[in-house]
C-alpha cells in the first residue's frame, strides 16, 4: 500500500537514512535499527480472506469483540471481510491489524 502523503513519506525516508548512517558508525544498536526499520515500512495490503484469517485463526474473536480491539464498527470488520465489498482498513486500523497479524492479540492488550 502506497503512503498518501509524499510529505511522509519523505520523512519516514530521511529517518530510515539517518538511522542507517548512525547503524554504520556504531551509534544504534541493531535491535533499535530493526525497530526503525519496522515503523518505516509501509503496511501491507491484506485480502478480505487475509483479514478473516487474522481475525479467527490469530486472534480468535468474533466480529464484533475484534472491531472493539481495533476500534472501529462491527460493520466495518464485516466490509474487510466481505470480498465484494471491496473496502481495505488503512491508517490505524491496518497497523493494528499487522500488529496482531505478528505478535498476537495479546500485543494490543498489554
Amino acid at each position: 500500500m502506497a503512503r498518501k502523503d509524499p510529505e511522509e513519506a519523505r520523512m519516514l525516508s530521511d529517518l530510515l537514512e539517518f538511522a542507517e548512517d548512525l547503524n554504520s558508525y556504531g551509534l544504534m544498536s541493531k535491535s533499535s535499527m530493526a525497530k526503525i526499520r519496522s515503523l518505516c515500512a509501509p503496511p501491507p495490503a491484506y485480502t478480505s480472506e487475509q483479514i478473516s484469517a487474522i481475525r479467527t485463526r490469530v486472534a480468535k474473536m468474533s466480529q464484533s469483540v475484534f472491531a472493539a480491539f481495533l476500534n472501529v464498527s462491527v460493520s466495518t470488520v464485516q466490509k474487510w471481510e466481505s470480498p465484494r465489498a471491496n473496502k481495505q482498513p488503512t491508517g490505524a486500523a491496518l497497523r493494528l491489524l499487522q500488529l496482531v497479524e505478528s505478535r498476537g492479540v495479546e500485543a494490543l492488550i498489554a
